[in-house]
Order: C-alpha cells, then structure tokens, then sequence
C-alpha cells in the first residue's frame, strides 16, 4: 500500500508544481507552498489526498506549537492551492486557523545612522548597494534585480520590476544617487547587471550573468551593524526601510 500512495503523492506534487508555476507566483511563493505540501506529506505518510478536518485540526495545532505563524499560513495557503488545482476538491475546513493580528513597525534607520554604515562598509558592491536600498526605498530582491536599463538618468527615475504583488513601478532618482550609480558601473561595466557578482574578481563582473548574493549582502549588513553598535530589530532591512534621501 506503501509504494502506491508513495508513487501518486509524487504525481500530484509534481502537477502542484506545475500549477504554481502557471498561476505566476512568485519564487518564494512556490518554494513556500511546495514545502507545505512536503511537510504535510511526511505527516500523513504521503496520504494527503481526503484528509479530514480532524487531522487536518490536529496537523495544524502541532504546526503552531514548533513554528511561526508566518510558516503556519503558507502551509495553509499551499494545501488550499493543492485542493483547489491538484484534486479539484473543496477545502475541507474552512475558518479552521485564524492567526492573531499584529502590526509592528519597521526599524528606521535615521540619516546619521545610514551614514555610519556606509562608512563602515568596505567592500565596494556592499557599500554602494547599501546606499542605494537607502536612497531609492528599496527592497533587498529589488535592489538585486537591478539592471543598467532601469536607470533613466534622463527622466531621474528607476524602473523597479516584479516588486511586491508583482508589479513594476517607477521611484525617483536623485541626481547624488544617479552620480553614485554611474561611478559604480565604470568599476565593474556588466552590460546588464547593476550589482554583478564580484566572487571571480572585478575582470569576471563585467561578463557574468549572477547578481550579488542575497545571503552574502544579508550576513554583510548585519556584521556592519553590529560594528556600528546599532539595535535595529531586523539587519535585512536596515536600509531598505528608510526615507530616500535627497
């Protein structure tokens, strides 16, 4: 009974995959809502296809007990997406999770405090894309996805894409940042990338089709901080989080 529950869990997960990919969600979305159908699979022995809202009740209480609330709604959202396009079925237990509502606000790193990072950046690419999640607002995957022909230095403009919700939008330039920008691509002269991978060298940035290395700018910013003293909650978005400057 094993071998053929095991062989059908890995012809819906494989047609989940499909789907995801289809309904344009972003990356993350998918990896999120892959992971949660993976997770539920190893519950149940792969037997996923008719669970009631008992176990269903039961699988989710457990979740909440070892994981964020964050991780507790994208496994949510993944079995509903799994129901709804893989089994065409109606979800089971509708109302069954309710996560408690909170708002907190971002860290603001005040001009003086940017400044400080910055000046305690000294790896080049780090520090120049610091200064431009600063002054631009920007998100960390934004800021990597840059290329050179986002930036309209005529209309003082940068074309941001597949931001939040997938959508592109437009945020000003300012003429420092512009300047900023233009002396940072004569260093390294990628036709495409803004912030090149420089892990083979300055001579390999010019040619090489990778962006810098999230995990990398995440553990750089968070040593910068930490060297500066500050107790900003979260090091990720130190940055991006602020007012542009001007």
């Amino acid at each position: 009974m094993k071998a053929p529950a095991n062989a059908r869990f890995e012809q819906n997960y494989q047609s989940h995959l499909k789907h995801l990919k289809l309904k344009g969600l972003q990356p993350k979305t998918i990896e999120a809502y892959s992971r949660a159908i993976r997770r539920v699979g190893d519950r149940f022995d792969k037997q996923i296809d008719n669970l009631s809202e008992a176990q269903l009740t039961d699988y989710f209480t457990e979740l909440v007990a070892s994981h964020s609330w964050s991780t507790v709604k994208l496994d949510l959202y993944g079995l509903q997406f799994y129901y709804a396009h893989v089994l065409r079925k109606p979800w089971v237990a509708p109302g069954l999770i309710k996560p408690p509502k909170s708002q907190r606000l971002p860290d603001i790193v005040t001009v003086a405090e940017a400044q400080r990072i910055f000046a305690a950046t000294r790896v080049l690419s780090y520090r120049v894309f610091f200064f431009t999640l600063y002054s631009l607002g920007l998100r960390l995957g934004e800021g990597l996805r840059l290329q050179v022909g986002d930036v309209d230095g005529v209309r003082q403009r940068v074309h941001i894409r597949d931001s939040k919700g997938n959508r592109d939008r437009f945020v000003p330039l300012a003429q420092t940042s512009l300047q900023v920008l233009r002396r940072f691509w004569l260093i390294h002269r990628n036709p495409v990338l803004l912030f090149p991978d420089r892990h083979r060298g300055l001579q390999a940035a010019a040619s090489t089709t990778t962006a810098l290395n999230a995990e990398g700018v995440q553990r750089a910013l968070a040593r910068v901080i930490g060297h500066c003293g500050l107790k900003k909650r979260s090091p990720r978005t130190a940055c991006a989080t602020a007012m542009p400057l001007t």
